[in-house]
């Protein structure tokens, strides 16, 4: 969903299953944090400083930052983005496993809209890949003005050839102006997907595909429709999670959280967990429900996630209730999966990414031991960690300081003037290939603050990057 507004409702679910997360405190791996800073050129911008920063409190050098993605190439290349809070622009970092990476620049401040008198700003939403071909390629969630004044969403793909220097070496793509939200990315060599939620009509999912790296991109087929009950399910009734490629075979998958057809008019708690896979590059699609609730449980938060193993091909989806993380696992094809499994023991858990490779598995997700909506609650960044396949997990602390006090909103628009939301919708992991350890980014909203003009002072969300020692 768009990462700047609304999201569903949550509620808590009673799930009878075993749970063979280890032991509250018992800990495996260790983490370094380190604070990644986006700047911006003030003068470049339009705006005069009082206008940039409207207030002492917000650091000269900093743009904000929340709801970052993370890759890694082939060779080691890692690529860091984050939604910047003063401008509107994707912060972009790149390095390798390990380092302090640079910062790379602000992409997709302006973007080409065909139409008389239409502008587009990005940074509504954003994920990234790396090729094989060592392209980087950000998908961003793009605010389309008409010349009449009116508002549209589209989503758009910047790409950056290996050797780029920053921004001025990359192309922006307008891909759709028509309404979407909440896009994904991945890849298989230099073959990569989009997929976008349509924020228009029937929260439907669209997928693209480009076969040259990124140059050029066409519409295939969708993980929704033709699906019999599950069509009826999803159809205005849907949140979608990542689309994921397994490197190694010819398949595609599509995870999302869907309701039932009676509830489309009462509840934004979608109780079915779907993984949908394509096995001719997107034209076509089969649905596999994953997991049934009951109506009324909310599983949408936020977002379902899935990963495959870069390695062995076998799936692992993730989701919350709004309380806990679970875990449902399948062979590569995702035709059959496992009864859920809980990974988390912390009180309450949400906002779970997962990643894998050669049998280890690392579940992320934010923590407290309070309650989702205590003014008090103070959060941590968890790993649930698995060396073999998901049989097992330890709960590893990950973020050395708290990167949150307080209450945590979950429902977009729906957060009474916005209040509650700089951790926004998702944070992510991902394994380095060439050590097998897991690089952690998210958002900590307890580093920085700024004035605005009525002198209230708010909380400036900053992004952090943990490396597994």
């Amino acid at each position: 969903m768009l990462g700047r507004t609304r999201l569903c409702a949550l509620a808590l679910v009673a799930l009878a299953v075993a749970v063979v997360v280890s032991t509250a405190g018992a800990s495996t791996a260790t983490f370094s944090n380190t604070t990644l800073f986006g700047t911006w050129d003030i003068a470049g911008s339009g705006l005069s400083t009082a206008e940039a920063f409207p207030g002492s409190g917000t650091p000269s050098n900093s743009s904000g930052d929340s709801e970052p993605a993370i890759a890694f190439g082939n060779d080691g290349k890692m690529v860091v983005d984050g939604l910047g809070w003063i401008p509107f622009q994707v912060n972009v970092w790149t390095g390798t496993f390990g380092s302090t990476p640079s910062y790379f620049g602000g992409v997709d401040t302006t973007v080409p809209v065909p139409g008389n008198g239409r502008i587009g700003l990005g940074s509504g939403d954003a994920d990234v890949e790396v090729t094989s071909a060592g392209t980087t390629v950000v998908a961003d969630l793009d605010f389309v003005f008409t010349k009449n004044g009116s508002l549209q969403l589209g989503v758009s793909a910047t790409r950056c050839p290996s050797g780029a220097a920053g921004p001025g070496d990359c192309t922006t793509t307008l891909l759709d102006q028509g309404g979407a939200d909440r896009e994904w990315l991945t890849h298989r060599g230099t073959t990569l997907w989009m997929t976008t939620h349509d924020s228009g009509n029937s929260t439907g999912i669209k997928v693209w595909r480009s076969d040259d790296d990124g140059v050029s991109w066409q519409k295939v087929g969708s993980p929704l429709t033709g699906q019999g009950k599950g069509t009826g399910n999803a159809t205005f009734n849907n949140v979608q999670g990542p689309i994921v490629a397994d490197p190694n075979a010819n398949y595609v998958y599509d995870v999302y959280a869907a309701g039932e057809t009676f509830t489309k008019c009462c509840s934004s708690d979608y109780n079915n967990i779907y993984v949908s896979r394509s096995t001719d590059g997107g034209k076509s699609w089969t649905a596999q429900l994953v997991y049934h609730a009951a109506p009324g449980t909310g599983l949408g938060n936020i977002f379902p996630s899935l990963a495959v193993d870069h390695t062995t091909g076998r799936l692992y989806a993730v989701w919350s209730d709004g309380h806990d993380v679970w875990l449902s696992t399948a062979p590569r094809g995702g035709t059959t999966w496992s009864a859920p499994q809980k990974v988390s023991s912390i009180h309450t858990a949400l906002m779970p990414w997962a990643a894998a490779n050669n049998g280890k598995v690392d579940i992320v997700y934010y923590g407290s031991t309070a309650d989702q909506d205590d003014a008090n609650g103070v959060w941590n960044v968890y790993d649930a960690q698995s060396t073999d396949a998901g049989s097992t997990f330890d709960e590893n602390l990950v973020s050395n300081t708290p990167n949150r006090v307080g209450a945590v909103c979950t429902e977009g628009t729906g957060c009474t003037g916005g209040t509650n939301r700089e951790l926004l919708d998702l944070f992510e992991v991902a394994e380095d290939p060439l050590t097998g350890k897991a690089a952690i980014i998210y958002t900590s909203s307890e580093i920085s603050t700024y004035t605005r003009s009525d002198g209230s002072v708010h909380k400036l969300p900053e992004i952090v990057l943990a490396y597994e020692q």
